[in-house]
């Protein structure tokens, strides 16, 4: 198939080129020159703009973007897609933005003849690399099933969430939990390793017994409990504090909008704001134990 693919930064890089092992055709765009480079070097086609990759012969586009603003730059600007692009040319954007603007962007391409399908993941940049990412899907059945085949070639669990933007929702409402059970469970271990407890054997309980969750058997925020993740390796890589403050401000503005309180989600929030705030905003979101710790 022939492909658009605009968005090469961290993720969108790894899953272009994943893209292309599997046998797909690329047109791709980005504003960094390196990152259009590697997927010129792995076979693709490289254009100047999101306009040129609409007027390319793609059958399909991707977006993997920073933020809302970008999304709407891309698909709604005086030079975007929605602009160029040719009826019937299928749209997947897997940026991470608030429901609502998934909603308006996939209305405007609908109305035309573009079908969409918000499809942001899960799985970080090893996911990406590996191809093993969770696609968290909003839109119609159809459009779904038609794009399931391209998504498996860059994610192992292809999950339908429902309607447009439900996507989006899922994405907002893991990442808001992922944010208040990783503040729990470095809370948890400070408490016990001040309380005078190996931080192993603590862990070790924690993970046989009722709080048992990812962020402690598999991302253990605490140095020393678990090899090859973030705290073994004085936080570098994973997933950004920044990161997960977006996220968290995107589930809170989702929750405002609808009028959902989200009493954790906005705690959570404040306590990411402040290590960002601090200038740790670069280190991984597990790092958020050093605000118990001390050591920031």
């Amino acid at each position: 198939m022939n492909i658009g693919f605009i968005g090469l930064g961290n993720m969108g890089g790894p899953m272009a080129l994943n893209l292309l092992k599997a046998g797909h055709q690329l047109t791709v765009f980005d504003l960094v020159p390196a990152s259009v480079q590697a997927l010129i070097d792995a076979g693709a086609h490289a254009v100047h703009s999101p306009a040129a990759v609409a007027r390319s012969d793609a059958e399909l586009i991707i977006t993997m973007l920073p933020a809302a603003r970008h999304v709407k730059a891309v698909y709604l600007g005086e030079d975007g897609l929605l602009a160029h692009v040719t009826r019937g040319v299928r749209l997947i954007d897997s940026s991470t933005i608030d429901p609502m603007t998934a909603r308006e962007v996939a209305a405007a391409a609908t109305k035309q003849g573009n079908p969409m399908l918000d499809a942001p993941v899960s799985g970080g940049t090893a996911g990406a690399a590996a191809g093993t990412l969770t696609f968290m899907v909003g839109g119609s059945e159809a459009d779904f099933a038609q794009a399931q085949p391209v998504l498996a070639a860059m994610g192992k669990n292809i999950v339908h969430c429902g309607a447009s933007g439900n996507g989006q929702v899922a994405k907002v409402a893991n990442n808001m939990l992922l944010g208040i059970s990783m503040i729990g469970v470095a809370e948890a271990m400070n408490l016990g390793v001040a309380l005078g407890m190996d931080a192993k054997v603590l862990a070790g309980v924690i993970n046989t017994s009722s709080g048992r969750c990812w962020s402690s058997d598999t991302y253990n925020p605490f140095p020393g409990v678990l090899e090859n993740v973030p705290a073994a390796r004085g936080y570098s890589g994973g997933f950004g504090a920044n990161l997960m403050l977006k996220d968290l401000g995107l589930a809170t503005e989702a929750a405002r909008q609808v009028q959902q309180p989200v009493m954790l989600g906005a705690l959570a929030q404040q306590l990411y704001q402040t290590f960002s705030a601090e200038g740790h905003g670069d280190l991984d979101f597990s790092a958020i134990i050093q605000l118990y710790s001390g050591k920031v």
